[in-house]
């Protein structure tokens, strides 16, 4: 019995800042597109397993229209190599990480902003989105409108896959 790889998971290190914002701007976005796309997040670690996204990012987040605070963090496990038809890693080190344990068949792991389109797969720093954690609410809301703008390029090559089945490939 084969299941289904379906959506778009997007990983960091804890689940409390970078990817859950991710998700949850997908998930209004998308819908504004009137994409279905289904997508989620998790963190490598198992820190912060059950808590709630950062304060922090939940607080920026409800001033730009979105409600993080539904969010409950899990641990990536490697079974999401098999439910998720697309691996989105914040950074170059979530990548390396998510690289090495990826087993044969797995769907593609690339980075955010690569994969949206706003960095070259060569970039380095540039290609990355950068942690807030140990940083202000202006790091925070700078995050926040990187992920955003990721996010809506994710939509625009989503809605190009979509209209156009030769671009579609391993669209989710």
């Amino acid at each position: 019995m084969s299941i289904e790889r379906r959506g778009i998971l997007f990983v960091c290190l804890g689940n409390i800042c970078r990817s859950p914002t991710a998700e949850y701007v997908a998930r209004a976005e998308f819908e504004k597109l009137g994409l279905q796309t289904p997508v989620a997040s998790c963190g490598l670690g198992s820190w912060h397993v059950g808590e709630g996204a950062d304060p922090r990012a939940v607080q920026v987040a409800r001033e730009a229209g979105y409600d993080l605070s539904p969010h409950r963090a899990r641990q990536f496990h490697d079974a999401d190599f098999f439910r998720y038809s697309k691996i989105l890693a914040v950074d170059r080190e979530t990548l390396e990480a998510l690289t090495a344990r990826a087993p044969d068949g797995a769907p593609p792991i690339e980075r955010f902003l690569v994969a949206a389109g706003l960095a070259k797969p060569g970039a380095r720093a540039a290609g990355d989105v950068p942690d807030p954690y140990i940083g202000s609410l202006d790091d925070f809301r700078a995050v926040l409108d990187l992920i955003r703008r990721g996010v809506a390029g994710l939509g625009r090559n989503l809605l190009a896959a979509a209209e156009n089945p030769a671009v579609r490939g391993g669209a989710p």
